[in-house]
Formats: C-alpha cells, sequence, structure tokens
C-alpha cells in the first residue's frame, strides 16, 4: 500500500535530514528509501539532504511497502465505534466499558479490531484504557505518525483526564499522589504500592462533587501505570466503585471515565481538545 503524507511544515528552518531525524522520527532506514527514491519533495520540487526546509514550506512524501511493511490485523464490526475526532493520521473514539483496548490472542476481537473496520485499514495503539474504563481513547491510523504521537505521550504531552467515583470524602479539594506502584506477587492481575521497587506514578486529583458516601473526582495522569488512578484511590482508602479488583462492593460498572483528551496535532501543531461522554456513568452516579 502506498502512503503518501502531505503537509504544511510547521516547524523552524533546517535541513531536510534535521526535519526528517528530529522532528518526523523517520528511522535512518526509511530516511535511505526516501532520498534513494526521490520520494520526498519540497513546493514540489526535488532536494537533496542538506536543502534548507522553511517554516510553512510544502512537504510530500511517498511511503511503499518496503518503508512500512503491510500488517493485516482481522477487521471487527466498524458499528461498534463511536468516533469523536478523526482526520487523515489519527483517530479519537468514545469506548465503551467491558471492551478491551486490543486483543491478546489472534482469535479475539477488541476495541482496536472495530477502529480498524471503521478506517479500513490497520490502525495502531497509542495509550490504553482498563477494559472496564469508558472513554476516550486515541489511534494512529498509519505507522509514520505512530512514532510522533508516541513522543507525544513519552513527553507527557498527551493531557488525560478522567472522572472517577471514589469511595468516602477527602480532606481538601486538591491532592497529588505519588506512590510508586508495582506489581502483586500474589496476585498477576493487580498492581500495589510498592516503595522500594515501583515505578513512579504522579496522579494530580480535584474534587469536583460530594455525595453522602462517595466523591467525584476530576484525575489527571502526568504518568501512565497499569491501574494508576485505581490503585492510588484505593491505598489511601478511596476506592472506586464498582471496581472488580480493588473494591469489596460489586456495582453496576468501573465508575471511571476518560472524559478527556488534550495534545498538540504533531503535524499542525494546532491544539486538540476532544471530550467524551458517557451515558453509563452519568446513570451510575448518586442521585
Amino acid at each position: 500500500m502506498t502512503l503518501i503524507v502531505r503537509f504544511t511544515n510547521p516547524y523552524s528552518a533546517k535541513t531536510v535530514k534535521e526535519l526528517l531525524e528530529e522532528d518526523l522520527l523517520i528511522p535512518r532506514k526509511i530516511r535511505h528509501f526516501l532520498r534513494t527514491k526521490k520520494h520526498i519533495t519540497i513546493n514540489g520540487s526535488p532536494i537533496n539532504w542538506q536543502s534548507p526546509v522553511q517554516k510553512g514550506d510544502w512537504i510530500e512524501m511517498v511511503f511503499d511497502d518496503q518503508d512500512y511493511p503491510p500488517k493485516h490485523l482481522p477487521f471487527g464490526d466498524k458499528r461498534l465505534v463511536d468516533c469523536l475526532y478523526e482526520d487523515e493520521h489519527l483517530i479519537v473514539v468514545n469506548k465503551a466499558e467491558g471492551l478491551k483496548t486490543h486483543a491478546n490472542h489472534p482469535y479475539e476481537m477488541a476495541l482496536l479490531n472495530h477502529v480498524s473496520a471503521y478506517v479500513g485499514q490497520t490502525c495502531y495503539v497509542v495509550h490504553r484504557l482498563d477494559m472496564e474504563t469508558s472513554g476516550a481513547i486515541l489511534f494512529a491510523k498509519n505507522p509514520f505518525i505512530l512514532p510522533l504521537l508516541n513522543r507525544l505521550l513519552e513527553d507527557k504531552q498527551i493531557q488525560r483526564r478522567y472522572w472517577a467515583l471514589a469511595s468516602g470524602h477527602f480532606p481538601q479539594k486538591t491532592m497529588i499522589y505519588r506512590d510508586k506502584i508495582g506489581r502483586d506477587r500474589h496476585d498477576r492481575r493487580k498492581r500495589i504500592i510498592d516503595p522500594k521497587k515501583g515505578q513512579t506514578a504522579h496522579t494530580r486529583l480535584t474534587l469536583l462533587k460530594e455525595y453522602p458516601a462517595a466523591s467525584l473526582v476530576d484525575c489527571e495522569l502526568k504518568t501512565g501505570r497499569t491501574h494508576q488512578i485505581r490503585v492510588h484511590l484505593a491505598h489511601h482508602d478511596h476506592a472506586i466503585i464498582g471496581d472488580p479488583l480493588y473494591h469489596l462492593k460489586k456495582g453496576q460498572r468501573l465508575m471511571l471515565h476518560a472524559h478527556e483528551l488534550v495534545f498538540k496535532h504533531p503535524l499542525t501543531l494546532e491544539q486538540i481538545r476532544i471530550q467524551a461522554p458517557s451515558k453509563s456513568f452519568e446513570n451510575g452516579l448518586p442521585k
């Protein structure tokens, strides 16, 4: 499959080599193919590797199967996709609770399969949501954009905000939890607070509303550890209502919803803000 990428350069002036290597994160092997096949033009003209590229220049690149070998994923059901935002390179969808982000076995169908069917080509996971969590989730539509989105995630440039209905009441309006998180040796499904061997985890909470026996809090992830919000809240005696792993009392659903994603588009530098509704989360709030 041929992938043609066209965009107006949003980055500062530099050489073609620097643009491809530093800003666009194109691997050396693929940079070599672009150069030898003359598959890159600036403002419609062929270039050499030291040609200057200015902000606002029109860039066109052509990638073929030698650059990005095809990957085939079984298509799911596109009717299960609730699209919140889509452009040529990426898509944000509203994941329903009870649906895996990606399959663990070849015969499984997960959200990635459904999104690929919706788009009409194999898509790629950028970040994950737990199966029980609903809300906004970002996928790459091609292998060119995937490293750029991964860099945003690694550099903490994708802001992810969640609503959680937590047990009990909080002593103050805002809180920051920095407890390190590690694996539970006794239950492979779970994570625990592990001050010695755990990974750094940073969650910022803001109290939104209090109920008689619970609190609605906004949670902003600064890191992305497995079950991070769930483990932090449970450790501080505020387990999320309906959490099947960290709360003793069962509920209709895990009351955790990814309600907002904010990031700068890597090819336009435009700020994208997407909000995801959830009727099942709203219906689970105390009346």
